[in-house]
C-alpha cells in the first residue's frame, strides 16, 4: 500500500465503512471494499504505533528527555 497521510487514510476507510453498511454495494464490491479497509486499517495501525514511539521519546523532563508510557484515550475517559 502506497505512503498516505493518516488523516487521508482515516477519512477513506470512515468512507469504506459507510458504503459497506450502506448494504448498496454489490457481493463483488463489497469483498474489495472489506480487503481494502483491512490493509488501510493495518497501515493506519502501524502509523499510530510510530506516532507514539515518537511522542514518548519527545517527553521532556528537567533533567531532560525521559519516555513515558503514552495513554491511550478511550470512550469512556470522554464521558
Amino acid at each position: 500500500m502506497e505512503e498516505i497521510k493518516f488523516e487521508d487514510g482515516l477519512r477513506r476507510l470512515e468512507e469504506i465503512v459507510n458504503r459497506l453498511e450502506s448494504g448498496e454495494a454489490s457481493l463483488e464490491e463489497a469483498i474489495n471494499l472489506y480487503e481494502e479497509g483491512i490493509k488501510l486499517a493495518r497501515a493506519l495501525k502501524g502509523k499510530l504505533e510510530e506516532i507514539e514511539l515518537r511522542v514518548e521519546k519527545l517527553m521532556e523532563t528537567d533533567s531532560g528527555f525521559k519516555t513515558e508510557e503514552f495513554k491511550h484515550r478511550t470512550e469512556t475517559d470522554e464521558d
